[in-house]
């Protein structure tokens, strides 16, 4: 984040991170900038208030799978679709790690933890495929270990106009060691990992053995990859208004596929505090400032007697 930060010329008082709880939510205290540690799940809710107060700054919110997806679910979501101009990071370690290891909401299916001793018996939360739910205007996954990967792909959520979305595949040494090493580690990612590249098909696995998503009507399939005829073959477009494509890479999960890495969308719409300004401005124009002592006293108010 450091690195990323660097390469844009904004004065170090013009940055706030907020956060909620949880392991994640320690990240102010490693930025020399202004930042929040506010309560569980409603740190996009304090991120709102200061995008709408102050358009100047720029702001991150830090989460982790718990803090966004659990306690602050709702609030989530309502930040995705309202489009509003802030950056979100979820650093998701697939559990509960600051409470010392219960199951999180997207811990996998079957996950023995303190609180599920037996196993857990839900079915995890999809970051991605949420925020898609939710029409978020910029949705990205990158990783812990591949810290160029992820410069790159916050310095692309911090040009883009709206929220933008981050999911970090994070390891949790203590309570969920290797979490994702299935699809990240040394032995693996080659056939398991693909990385995005706009306009370009979906190539995976080792040099020797390349393959291509294929599209079979609105179904994936994975085929041998011939750079001759790329006919058929699932083109990334991260661009493209419709979410049908970004949701389908939402859907990319091991075992059955490689799992998509960078920016799956990248779209424009007007952001909710630009609408905000934009419509205060107009009902300013018609009927002038108004004054707080006015709206006070108009009819609508009423006396309560005890």
């Amino acid at each position: 984040m450091q690195q990323t930060l660097a390469k844009f010329d904004i004065p170090r008082e013009n940055y706030v991170f907020v956060s909620g709880i949880g392991c994640s939510s320690r990240f102010p205290y490693y930025m020399n900038t202004y930042g929040f540690h506010t309560i569980h799940g409603r740190a996009p809710t304090i991120a709102t208030g200061l995008r709408l107060v102050n358009p100047d700054l720029s702001i991150w919110v830090i989460t982790g799978d718990g803090d966004a997806l659990s306690i602050g679910g709702n609030h989530f979501i309502h930040a995705m679709r309202r489009n509003l101009n802030f950056n979100v990071l979820l650093v998701n370690n697939e559990i509960y790690g600051l409470t010392k290891g219960q199951y999180s909401p997207t811990s996998p299916t079957g996950k023995v933890t303190k609180s599920s001793p037996y196993g857990s018996i839900e079915h995890p939360i999809n970051p991605l495929c949420l925020a898609i739910a939710s029409e978020a205007t910029f949705i990205a996954r990158t990783l812990d270990s591949d810290p160029r990967h992820m410069s790159a792909v916050m310095e692309r959520a911090m040009r883009h106009k709206g929220v933008s979305f981050i999911e970090v595949y994070q390891n949790c040494i203590i309570f969920n060691d290797k979490a994702h090493a299935p699809v990240t580690g040394r032995d693996t990612r080659e056939d398991r990992m693909v990385y995005l590249e706009n306009g370009k098909p979906l190539v995976f696995g080792r040099v020797d053995d390349k393959k291509a998503i294929l599209l079979n009507g609105l179904y994936p399939e994975i085929v041998k990859f011939d750079p001759a005829n790329t006919q058929g073959l699932l083109i990334h477009n991260e661009a493209d208004p419709r979410p049908n494509n970004a949701y389908l890479l939402t859907q990319l999960t091991h075992p059955d596929f490689p799992v998509p890495f960078g920016v799956l969308r990248c779209v424009e719409k007007p952001t909710y505090d630009d609408l905000m300004n934009q419509q205060i401005q107009d009902v300013i124009k018609k009927k002038g400032r108004g004054r707080l002592k006015d709206l006070l006293y108009t009819d609508d108010t009423w006396t309560v007697t005890p």
